[in-house]
């Protein structure tokens, strides 16, 4: 049976969540212990890397997924209630994200010298988006379960 548009929708938010959630853990793991030590590790002018080259297309194509997914399963209450819990926690780390850390990565990516203390409380609170995307993710793969069983 081939999979209908909802079953794609569903099937690549919930692959880009993924992706989202490794471009954290990426950052995390690698890119934060040593950036506030060496800031021009994120500063593309400087060599160092382009943050934005990836966030701004995975989350753009990762929003747009979700609100498809949404709008195809809104006649799927079991289906509608969990791309609702994806979307509400994905909301809360981009409003968040948007207010707080973004503004501050674009100060340090651009900043000639960084106050290495600012720079590791900044990373020290972004490791707290991490649970609110894994929770994301989980709430994209039941509402994946339940569209695969349709």
């Amino acid at each position: 049976m081939p999979l209908s548009i909802l079953d794609d929708a569903v099937i690549l938010a919930t692959l880009l969540g993924c992706m989202l959630l490794g471009g954290g853990l990426y950052e995390y793991l690698v890119v934060d212990p040593f950036w506030p030590g060496r800031p021009d590790l994120i500063q593309s002018s400087r060599g160092g890397i382009s943050r934005g080259r990836f966030w701004a297309p995975t989350h753009t194509l990762f929003e747009i997924a979700l609100i498809v997914s949404l709008f195809e399963a809104w006649r799927v209450p079991e289906l509608r209630l969990w791309l609702l819990l994806a979307a509400a926690s994905h909301l809360v780390t981009r409003i968040w994200s948007v207010l707080d850390f973004i503004p501050k990565a674009l100060v340090f990516e651009k900043a000639d010298a960084v106050d290495e203390r600012a720079a590791r409380r900044w990373t020290e609170r972004s490791k707290l988006r991490f649970p609110l995307e894994l929770l994301t993710v989980a709430f994209l793969f039941a509402a994946l379960r339940i569209a695969m069983r349709r």
